[in-house]
């Protein structure tokens, strides 16, 4: 059976730019755009054109470089953000306009002052304006995680009417559950009138650490595009993470969904991302994290040696990385230190490897963690024959 695609749109450059700290000049953003090309993701949100000249230039120059993607420009419902993005993006070989406004109660009362009516025609006006610039449209309905369904789905048939082609359904504040975020996605899939021309679109944030579990909830529920972002950069807590996403995917095959992106470019990727942005992956963190497949258990390590998919569900070349790492620390046991020490050049036997092992604990007791070196060390003072190691 032929899997369903699902559109990875990176935003990177624009979302994962607004981190403070993060600011990237145009040569940088080349790079990692021509990365992302690369790497297979179907739209790079290049960035928000109006808000800078140097923000236009980026995107233009983006443009011009990316050979693949489709080239989006990010506005708001303004006439004047539509043009200059369009006028960003025109020379793309595939152009996208991202324009849209905010639908929650919270958004029209406190932020646009405004009536339920108004901003549906505002929508209107700003999806069929842009239409007349380029034929792919997404409209982006602003905390539509906390907009009530009944009128999301208004919105969103009356900008399918105007020529909306992607519906991107933002929860903007990281504030929905998983089962809750997909079935807003059921219920737009079901409800609304002439969705059959435009693809549905989860963008999450992270705020209570669901951004990935929401993106997942909503392809389930029927979208057919992720936003995310290399590493989970991203406003506040940040956005849902594009290698997270990318690999639930491929290890859940019973989903029968799949993206482009070539997945054994991710760790290199996410190194670049980092370096470029001055921004440190966390040790920890999943699929790229430098301890994401590192163990240091004595438990874990005994099973990992013996059959990797003890303790890994991935194959860490599937994501760029050369091998599973077997870290020796305390907490270690003998196969670990048999396994380390035959990677250094000592074959030992049961009895050898009883005597270093309990040298081992009292110098793993006083350091963190038991290099190469130390190994050589451990060995040399353990008081066994060493002409009989191999």
């Amino acid at each position: 059976m032929s899997k369903d695609k699902v559109q990875i749109f990176d935003t990177t450059l624009r979302d994962g730019e607004q981190v403070p700290g993060c600011k990237l000049d145009t040569t940088q953003k080349l790079v990692i755009a021509e990365r992302l090309d690369h790497l297979g993701v179907d739209i790079i949100e290049a960035g928000f054109p109006i808000s800078s000249p140097g923000d236009f230039n980026s995107v233009n120059e983006i443009a011009k470089l990316v050979k693949n993607a489709t080239v989006c420009g990010l506005t708001r419902s303004v006439k004047k953000d539509i043009e200059v993005a369009a006028e960003a993006i025109k020379i793309a070989k595939r152009p996208r306009i991202h324009t849209g406004i905010g639908t929650s109660d919270s958004h029209i009362r406190y932020k646009f002052n405004s009536t339920k009516e108004a901003i549906i025609e505002r929508a209107v006006e700003a999806v069929k304006y842009a239409k007349t610039f380029v034929e792919d449209v997404e409209f982006y309905a602003e905390d539509a995680g906390r907009t009530d369904n009944e009128y999301l789905a208004r919105v969103c048939e009356a900008v399918i009417k105007a020529g909306a082609t992607v519906l991107n359904i933002p929860d903007t504040t990281g504030y929905c559950l998983p089962d809750e975020y997909g079935a807003k996605m059921k219920y737009l899939k079901e409800n609304v009138t002439g969705i059959e021309k435009a693809i549905l679109s989860c963008h999450c944030h992270n705020d209570l650490g669901l951004a990935t579990a929401n993106s997942i909830a909503g392809v389930i529920g029927g979208a057919r595009q992720i936003e995310c972002t290399i590493n989970g950069i991203g406003e506040r807590a940040g956005n849902t993470s594009l290698e997270e996403v990318v690999m639930i995917l491929r290890q859940h095959p019973n989903l029968n969904l799949d993206t482009n992106v070539n997945s054994k470019l991710l760790y290199d990727t996410s190194l670049m991302v980092s370096d470029k942005m001055g921004m440190p992956v966390q040790p920890n963190k999943a699929i790229v994290g430098s301890n994401a497949f590192a163990h240091s258990s004595g438990i874990h390590q005994d099973g990992v040696i013996k059959n990797r998919e003890t303790y890994e569900i991935i194959d860490p070349n599937d994501v760029g990385v050369s091998e599973s790492s077997i870290v020796l620390t305390a907490r270690s046991g003998r196969a670990a230190l048999a396994y380390r020490a035959k990677n250094v050049g000592y074959e030992l036997t049961k009895l050898q490897l009883d005597k270093v092992y309990e040298n081992f604990l009292l110098f793993a007791d006083r350091k963190k963690e038991i290099g190469d070196k130390d190994i050589h060390e451990i060995i040399e003072t353990s008081k066994v024959n060493l002409a009989s190691l191999a």
